[in-house]
């Protein structure tokens, strides 16, 4: 009934299971039928006992077949309609297929990152030295909320360079920016229902809030950050912002606005989210101090992350919980464990303590400041008065306004794609209406100098 192949690679138990298993689903073997004996039925294979008594308990773990006390192994009754396809006898080869490499030959997307910049010799040491010290640990779950080390070491970094006065408790650590957004809105469920986003703004957090049910209403940006106005106006009950580098425009909202923002989220317990983005990386004085820091017992959400300045891939960033959300946060996720790998977060945190990151912040401040510088000195020398270049001076990326352009937005990516030039379309930051006038985000972070005079050249000449 059965023939073994001694020169498969399979193992015979798992030959003979594949044979047997095929018969049940095909109807060959019918429901009830009663199986040979492990020893009739080694002695018709020439196999081993064990062989058939291997595939016998495997078949009947899994159901194709029942036992009967001193009567042996019977077929179990399956539905044929619903049965799954018959397996292959001899398994396919694996294929290590390459993945595909970007055609790209002059990548602006605004978040790419320095290829060189990661500090990886220092990275590995401080892993080593890590997974030495945390070898006993490695068998228990961490702490939901994130390592204390690292919690201490982010409050007194945040205090010293953005302004931020807050205790380590009050530090949750997550696994990016859409797992903080994620959880702030576990927490503000039920609580609150309206979420004000900037317009244009990123993306990602209007994505967040609408799959856990919150509306989202578009509130314009201007020079002064989000239209307090229109704030006010809206029935909206949190507002999320980017005052220090506002993504996509790069403005700075003033002393004032901030001010009339916090005393917007006082009245009638309202919240302000306030993500840092690219807040390390202003190239003309000082950075930019933050939001929370002005009312630390405010309601204010402070969310920030490492992905910008050392690595998108680790998926570490961190977010400040004001005081009374602590309660409720502790509540929800109490039963939580962790979602950053204990040995990464004891990574950064010697990383932080030996005083690497603050070291690393500057030398990339420095790195970025230049492609920043190059990409100026380029727009001005192919594009003149063709177009004017809006948030300049911080971040990863500048926003490029054309004038006399008959050329749309999907236009030039299209022409763009056809020469080799990636353009992360500025519409996407747009919550409602599309810009007036074409706008392009060029991102210069992960490009070398020389790309980055050569592609706005050759992005000029598609424009117009």
């Amino acid at each position: 009934m059965f023939i073994l192949n001694n020169q498969d690679p399979l193992p015979l138990y798992k030959q003979l299971y594949n044979l047997i298993r095929e018969h049940v689903l095909s109807g060959k073997l019918p429901a009830d039928s009663r199986l040979p004996s492990v020893r009739e039925l080694a002695a018709e294979l020439a196999a081993s006992r064990n062989t058939v008594e291997g595939a016998y308990q495997e078949l009947y773990a899994e159901g194709y077949i029942y036992s009967k006390p001193r009567s042996g192994y019977f077929v179990s009754a399956l539905d044929q309609g619903a049965a799954p396809l018959s397996l292959s006898r001899k398994p396919r080869k694996s294929r290590h297929l390459q993945e595909p490499s970007s055609s790209y030959r002059f990548d602006f997307h605004p978040a790419r990152l320095d290829r060189e910049s990661f500090p990886a010799a220092l990275w590995r040491k401080c892993f080593i030295d890590s997974l030495r010290e945390s070898s006993r640990d490695l068998t228990q779950y961490g702490n939901p909320q994130g390592e204390w080390r690292l919690r201490c070491s982010i409050q007194s970094y945040l205090e010293r360079s953005r302004g931020v006065r807050c205790d380590p408790e009050q530090i949750v650590i997550c696994a990016g920016l859409q797992h903080s957004l994620d959880i702030v809105a576990h927490l503000l469920k039920g609580s609150h229902s309206v979420v004000a986003v900037e317009n244009p703004g990123y993306h990602l957090p209007r994505a967040v809030f609408r799959n856990n049910g919150f509306e989202c209403i578009p509130i314009a940006v201007g020079a002064g950050g989000l239209d307090l106005d229109l704030l006010k106006a809206s029935s909206s009950t949190i507002a999320y912002v980017t005052p220090s580098h506002q993504l996509p425009m790069g403005y700075v909202m003033p002393i004032a606005n901030r001010l009339k923002l916090i005393e917007w989220a006082e009245s009638g317990g309202k919240l302000i989210i306030e993500d840092d983005y690219d807040s390390e990386l202003r190239y003309h004085g000082k950075p930019i101090p933050s939001l929370q820091g002005l009312r630390p017992a405010g309601n204010i959400i402070y969310s920030g992350t490492f992905s910008k300045i050392l690595s998108p891939a680790l998926r570490l960033s961190y977010m400040v919980l004001p005081h009374p959300l602590l309660a409720r946060y502790r509540e929800l996720f109490q039963d939580y464990f962790a979602t950053v790998s204990l040995l990464e977060q004891r990574t950064l945190a010697k990383f932080m303590e030996q005083g690497h990151w603050e070291r690393h912040v500057r030398r990339m401040r420095t790195i970025y400041g230049k492609k920043h510088d190059t990409l100026l000195r380029a727009v001005a020398h192919h594009f003149g008065t063709r177009a004017v270049i809006v948030g300049q001076g911080a971040g990863l990326h500048v926003v490029l306004q054309l004038s006399g352009s008959t050329l749309g937005e999907t236009e030039i990516i299209a022409r763009a794609e056809q020469e080799g030039i990636r353009l992360f379309p500025f519409s996407s930051t747009c919550a409602s209406s599309k810009p007036d006038s074409p706008k392009l985000m060029l991102g210069f972070g992960g490009m070398t100098a020389s790309e980055i005079e050569e592609g706005i050249a050759l992005l000029s000449q598609l424009c117009f």
